[in-house]
C-alpha cells in the first residue's frame, strides 16, 4: 500500500538522534521550561530569519494566545470581529470564538483554496480588528493589497501558519509576514513533534512577552499572576525532538516540492482538478489537494488499488454542530470545495515507485 503519510518511516530517518536527545532530557532531570525549549525558540527565530518565538503546547493554543494577548494589551475586546477564511480547519475559528471574538467567514479563492483577498474590504466594519490569513495546505496566502488594506483600516494580520512552516512570499518566510503567527508541530505536520506542541512568532516584543506570560498561568514570576492565563507550555522532550528535525526541514521541503511538481506535470485526467498554487517553490506542500466531482468514487477506486488518501476536510466549520448559529450561512464556494477535495500521498519519504503508482491510477480513473 502507498501510505498517505508514513510517520514511522519519516522519524526512522532520525531515530538515533531522537533517541539520544530523549535520553539527554531524561538524564537532565529538567522537563519543563528548560534549555531545550530555549534552544528551540532560538532555532526557530533563526529559521524564520527574524522576530521572537514563544514555544507553546499546541497550534490551537498558539492562535488562542495571540488573541488573548491582544485583549490583555487593550487592542481587542469581546465582540470585536476577525475576518477568517470559511474553509479553514476549525482550529482557526475556535481560537477566535474561545476569546469571545466574532469570526467573519469569507469565501476562499476557487483556484488556490486560500482566503479570497479581493472579498475582504467589503466585510470590514467598525468592529473589525484583524484579518486571519491561513496558509492552507502549505500554500502562501499573501499580497501587497492585503498589506495596504491592513494599513488603511489599522487592522492586525494574524497568520495561521500551522501548515506552512518554511514557505516564502518574495523571500520572506510565512510566519514573518503579519503581526503574529501561530505554528503547529502536530506529528503529521511538515515539522512534526512526537506529540502535541506549537509556537507563536511575532516581531512585536511586547506581544511576545505577554504571550509567554499568559502561557505560563499568566505568570512571569513564580506565584505572582499578572493575568488569568493558561497552562500552555512545550515540554523539554518535544523541544528536543524538534531541535533535531528542524535541521532537516528545508531538505524535506525540497522533496515535497519535487513531488508536487511531478504530480502537476504528470496527472493527465480531465476528471481531476489540480491545485493552482502559482510558484511551486514558494509553497511547502503540506498537502497535495485535488478536486473531483465524485470524490467518494475516486477515493474508493484508489483504495482498492492500494493508494491511501484523506479528505481535508469533509465538513466546513459553519456546518459543524458546535457552530449551529452559522449553519444557515450561504457559503457555496466553501461547501463545494469541501465536497470535492481529496488529498493525495505526499511526504519526504515517498519513493519514485510509489509516486508513479499513484499517478498511473489517477490517470486510469
Amino acid at each position: 500500500m502507498v501510505k498517505f503519510l508514513d510517520l514511522q518511516k519519516i522519524n526512522a530517518q532520525y531515530a538515533a538522534e531522537l533517541k539520544q536527545v530523549a535520553a539527554d532530557v531524561i538524564d537532565s532531570g529538567w522537563y519543563l521550561l528548560g534549555e531545550q525549549v530555549k534552544q528551540f525558540e532560538n532555532n526557530l527565530e533563526v529559521f524564520q530569519e527574524g522576530g521572537s518565538a514563544v514555544a507553546v503546547a499546541n497550534g490551537l493554543d498558539a492562535l488562542r494566545l495571540i488573541f488573548k494577548a491582544y485583549i490583555e494589551l487593550g487592542l481587542m475586546e469581546e465582540g470585536d470581529e476577525i475576518i477568517v477564511p470559511a474553509n479553514t480547519y476549525i482550529a482557526s475559528i475556535l481560537a477566535i470564538t474561545d476569546n469571545k471574538l466574532k469570526p467573519v467567514l469569507v469565501e476562499p479563492d476557487f483556484d488556490t483554496y486560500n482566503l479570497d483577498l479581493n472579498l475582504i474590504e467589503s466585510k470590514i466594519t467598525s468592529k473589525t480588528k484583524a484579518i486571519m490569513v491561513v496558509h492552507l495546505y502549505g500554500s502562501v496566502c499573501w499580497n501587497e493589497g492585503l498589506e495596504l488594506l491592513a494599513k488603511k483600516y489599522s487592522l492586525k494580520v494574524i497568520e495561521d501558519n500551522a501548515q506552512a512552516i518554511g514557505a516564502r512570499w518574495k523571500g520572506i518566510r510565512t510566519g514573518n509576514l503579519g503581526d503574529a503567527a501561530g505554528f503547529s508541530f502536530y506529528p503529521g505536520k511538515n515539522l512534526g513533534a512526537l506529540g502535541d506542541s506549537g509556537a507563536v512568532t511575532t516581531k512585536d516584543p511586547e506581544l511576545a512577552k505577554t504571550i509567554r506570560t499568559l502561557a505560563n498561568y499568566g505568570s512571569s514570576q513564580k506565584y505572582v499572576n499578572q493575568y488569568q492565563g493558561l497552562n500552555s507550555r512545550m515540554d523539554e522532550m518535544q523541544a528536543a525532538f524538534l531541535n533535531v528535525k528542524l535541521r532537516y526541514l528545508d531538505d524535506e521541503t525540497l522533496q515535497r516540492q519535487k513531488i508536487a511538481a511531478y504530480y502537476l506535470e504528470n496527472i493527465k485526467n480531465s476528471k481531476i482538478i489540480l491545485p493552482k498554487a502559482g510558484e511551486v517553490a514558494e509553497h511547502v506542500w503540506h498537502l497535495f489537494v485535488i478536486r473531483t466531482n465524485n470524490r467518494n468514487e475516486l477515493q474508493e477506486f484508489l483504495s482498492k488499488n492500494g493508494v491511501q488518501t484523506l479528505i481535508h476536510y469533509p465538513t466546513p466549520p459553519h456546518l459543524q454542530e458546535c457552530y449551529i448559529d452559522f449553519n444557515d450561512f450561504s457559503l457555496p464556494i466553501t461547501e463545494q470545495i469541501h465536497n470535492e477535495v481529496i488529498s493525495l500521498p505526499i511526504s519526504p519519504v515517498m519513493t519514485d515507485e510509489e509516486l508513479e503508482l499513484v499517478i498511473n491510477f489517477l490517470n486510469e480513473y
